[in-house]
């Protein structure tokens, strides 16, 4: 892939975090935790004050901004193989926040969310093959997506 004007190569950055973090938000705006019934549940102590989420989970999906495009401008071998397992992750992430929120299903929201943390990992080491700043730059949403995890499990036990 030849080099791109330095402007180009930024706008398409741009578009890439854009993109990710409106994908991204985009469930929320559906269903969220302004419900009656999320304010209602019973919440573990570790649980953070409701506008950390906002913040992390922008810094994050910047992260797997770059990443994305760090690794859709390689010419390695496994790119499409990295990015399928992006996008893949990506679906099974967007669909956490309905099955919790809209369907107040936690159990299912836990296997979905559990499933999320693998295909994180898988992407990673995928990642990883194409470009190693790209791997690294995951590892913020693996941590996340953990914890979040772990909240999913405890609000479940909870209630």
């Amino acid at each position: 892939m030849t080099a791109l004007p330095d402007r180009t190569a930024a706008l398409r950055a741009l578009g890439f975090v854009v993109l990710v973090n409106l994908v991204g938000a985009a469930p929320a705006l559906l269903a969220g935790p302004d419900s009656a019934w999320f304010r209602a549940l019973e919440k573990p102590a570790l649980y953070p004050p409701p506008a950390v989420f906002g913040v992390v989970w922008t810094v994050v999906f910047t992260l797997l901004d770059v990443a994305l495009w760090l690794v859709w401008r390689s010419e390695a071998d496994g790119r499409r193989l990295a990015i399928g397992l992006f996008v893949l992750q990506m679906a099974v992430n967007v669909a956490w926040t309905p099955v919790f929120f809209a369907l107040e299903a936690l159990a299912t929201a836990l296997v979905v969310i559990g499933l999320l943390v693998v295909l994180v990992a898988v992407t990673v080491v995928a990642f990883d093959r194409v470009d190693r700043r790209a791997a690294a730059l995951l590892v913020p949403y693996f941590l996340w997506v953990a914890f979040a995890t772990v909240l999913n499990y405890r609000i479940w036990q909870l209630n």
